[in-house]
């Protein structure tokens, strides 16, 4: 099958493209860089030169293509407007091209705020709908296109999608922690993110361009949910830091923007999404990586 991916060269799309090609998938990744599209042909991938904001490559770009897989994202965390405003264009855009044809078109999308006082499923709809809300609305935008002859298929990525090189969310946290002299956790820390690691996440990437019905919604979660005060001690650990309670008033002012997302309960499960792809995850779960240096140690 002929793919297009935007975000080809970012930490999960990187991964996404070596195992659509590891299953003899032809695939066309956007670059914005020299450095980035020099990575994917040494891959064996094209290149579509360009970046989120050239709607004309990328409405070319998925008319060429069998499928399209959409990963790209600005994550302007200062300006979630103009991240939002970009998400929403980039998935109408390649909506319209796909318009009648029948062919794939897997967006990315998250767990943050579907639901509250239990875990996430794939059942539940996305609550953001309009150009206004959470990443453009583009999770409900992309599976309005069904009804258009596309084959939507939603990813929810855990916050976490970690691994050696992770320059995420949990990498950030542990450069807070050397800020601060301490590995901090919000509240009591009971508060739960789920985690995946990337190569399991790539794989279910492809295994959803080949398995899913249209209008799936697939949860990339191996752990359900570790608490963040684990996630805080390990950090601890690994660079050999204290481990402290962060009181709810003072979450924003010791983490900044993430404060925000840290604070969350995330909780999700992937039951169906395993049920129906033949998913197992088998990487090293989030603390594992933690504790063995994924994210560095003291030196």
């Amino acid at each position: 099958m002929r793919v297009f991916v935007t975000g080809a060269s970012g930490w999960i799309g990187s991964a996404v493209v070596d195992d659509l090609l590891a299953a003899g998938h032809d695939v066309t990744g956007l670059a914005r860089s020299d450095a980035s599209a020099a990575v994917l042909q040494a891959k064996g991938a094209h290149v579509r030169r360009g970046d989120l904001d050239d709607l004309d490559g990328i409405r070319a770009g998925a008319a060429d293509a069998d499928a399209v897989i959409h990963l790209a994202n600005k994550h302007d965390f200062a300006n979630p407007a103009v991240s939002n405003a970009a998400e929403r264009a980039a998935v109408r855009t390649i909506g319209d091209a796909l318009t009648e044809t029948g062919r794939p078109l897997l967006v990315a999308s998250g767990l943050a705020a579907l639901v509250k006082g239990r875990p996430a499923t794939e059942a539940d709809a996305s609550p953001f709908h309009g150009p206004g809300a959470l990443r453009g609305g583009s999770e409900n935008l992309a599976l309005e296109f069904a009804g258009r002859g596309v084959h939507p298929v939603i990813l929810r990525f855990s916050p976490t999608v970690h691994g050696t090189g992770d320059h995420g969310f949990i990498a950030i946290l542990a450069a807070i922690a050397h800020e601060k002299g301490v590995s901090g956790y919000p509240g009591d820390g009971g508060n739960r993110w789920p985690a995946v690691h990337r190569s399991d996440a790539a794989r279910l990437v492809t295994l959803g361009l080949e398995k899913a019905p249209a209008g799936s919604r697939l949860h990339a979660v191996a752990e359900e949910g570790v608490p963040t005060r684990e996630i805080a001690e390990a950090i601890g650990r690994a660079f050999d830091l204290p481990v402290a309670s962060i009181a709810a008033e003072d979450v924003q002012d010791h983490y900044g923007w993430i404060g925000h997302f840290f604070a969350m309960d995330l909780w999700a499960t992937s039951t169906r999404t395993r049920e129906l792809l033949g998913w197992t995850p088998t990487g090293p779960a989030l603390i594992e990586d933690i504790d063995t240096g994924a994210y560095g140690t003291r030196s």
